[in-house]
C-alpha cells in the first residue's frame, strides 16, 4: 500500500462525477432559467479533499472510496490517481455518485448530490490504518460508516479531522472521537445554533479544535479557550466550486507535515482562494508551487473586520 516511512493522510469518503452548468443566476423554486454548456469533471467532497492533500505536498495521500463500474468511476480514479492520490476502492454495484452543480455569474453555486456508490462505505471497510497520521472525513457517505471509522481511528491513535458537510445534527460520540472539527458558518448553527457571535458558537461544539470558515471574510478556528483568524486573501471569485474541500485537504496535509494550526490555516486559505479564481473541482485545486508563490505576493483582507464578525476584539490572534 504504498510508502510508509511519512505520516500519511487518509482520507474516507466520497467521489463523485460533477454535472455543471454556468448561468445567469441560480434558479428559484420552480423556475427554470437557460445556461451554457454541460461540463463534467471528477468531484466529490471526498476526492476533492484527497487531491488537495497530494497536491499541498508534505504528506503521501490515500483514499478510501466506494465506486461503481462505470465511465465515472474511470474518471474519477484517474485524476486522483494523476493528482498523486493512493486508493483503497471497495465496488459497488450502484453508479458512481453524481453531483449536479449550477454556477452563477457572481461565482455561486448550488449542488444537488445523488450519492450512488457513496451509500455502500460501510463501518467494516476501513482495514488498514498503517501509517496513517490523520484519517479525513466528511458527511457524503453514511453517518453510521463515518462514526464507525473515526472510532476506529481514535482507538488506534491516529487523528480525525471531521469536515462536518452536508451540514446535519451529529452525535456527542462521534463529536468526541474528532480532534479539528471544519464546518461553514450555516453548518456551524446546524450542530449548536444561531445564537450568538461566531464565537460564542464555536465555543459550544464540544470539539477540542473547530474551524469554521467564513466564505470571503476568512476562517476562524477556535483551540481550548483561544482563537486564531485568518483573514481571506484577496481574489476575483470565477467559481467556488471545491474551495471549502481545497481548504480541508490542504489543512489536513499541513497537519500531517508537522505545521502549526495558524500557519496550516494560511496554507489552506490561500489554496481555497486560488481554487475560486478557477472553473471546476478538481482541474482548479492548485499545486504546492502555486501557493507558494501567491502567498508570498498576494494581499488579505482586514484582520480587524474579520475579528468584529466574529464577535472578538481585535487583539485576536
Amino acid at each position: 500500500m504504498g510508502d510508509r516511512s511519512n505520516p500519511s493522510v487518509l482520507i474516507a469518503g466520497s467521489a463523485n462525477a460533477d454535472f455543471v452548468v454556468r448561468a445567469g443566476r441560480i434558479p428559484a423554486a420552480g423556475e427554470t432559467v437557460l445556461g451554457g454548456d454541460l461540463a463534467i469533471f471528477p468531484g466529490g467532497k471526498g476526492a476533492n479533499q484527497a487531491v488537495a492533500a497530494a497536491r499541498a505536498g508534505g504528506a503521501p495521500t490515500r483514499m478510501l472510496v466506494a465506486l461503481g463500474d462505470d465511465d465515472m468511476a474511470r474518471m474519477v480514479a484517474d485524476s486522483l490517481t494523476d493528482a498523486g492520490v493512493e486508493l483503497d476502492i471497495r465496488r459497488s454495484p450502484r453508479s458512481t455518485g453524481a453531483a449536479l452543480i449550477t454556477v452563477s455569474d457572481t461565482a455561486e453555486n448550488a449542488i444537488t448530490v445523488s450519492p450512488g456508490a457513496n451509500a455502500d462505505l460501510g463501518p467494516g471497510d476501513l482495514n488498514d490504518l498503517g501509517g496513517i497520521a490523520w484519517l479525513v472525513m466528511q458527511l457524503e457517505t453514511p453517518l453510521d460508516t463515518v462514526s464507525a471509522f473515526a472510532g476506529v481511528a481514535r482507538d488506534r491513535g491516529v487523528k480525525v479531522m471531521l469536515n462536518a458537510a452536508p451540514a446535519r445534527a451529529l452525535s456527542k460520540t462521534l463529536l468526541a472521537a474528532v480532534d479539528v472539527l471544519v464546518v461553514n458558518e450555516d453548518e456551524l448553527a446546524v450542530l449548536v445554533g444561531a445564537e450568538g457571535s461566531i464565537a460564542d458558537r464555536l465555543a459550544r461544539t464540544g470539539v477540542a479544535t473547530t474551524v469554521v470558515t467564513l466564505g470571503g471574510r476568512g476562517a476562524c478556528a477556535r483551540v481550548g479557550e483561544d482563537y486564531i483568524l485568518q483573514p481571506a486573501f484577496v481574489v476575483m471569485p470565477v467559481d467556488t466550486t471545491a474551495a471549502g474541500d481545497t481548504f480541508c485537504g490542504v489543512l489536513a496535509a499541513g497537519f500531517a507535515d508537522g505545521l502549526a494550526l495558524a500557519e496550516a490555516l494560511v496554507r489552506a486559505a490561500a489554496a481555497a482562494a486560488l481554487v475560486t479564481t478557477r472553473p471546476g473541482a478538481q482541474s482548479s485545486i492548485p499545486p504546492r508551487a502555486d501557493v507558494d508563490a501567491f502567498i508570498a505576493t498576494a494581499r488579505q483582507h482586514d484582520r480587524d473586520d474579520l475579528a468584529a464578525y466574529c464577535g472578538l476584539g481585535p487583539a485576536a490572534s
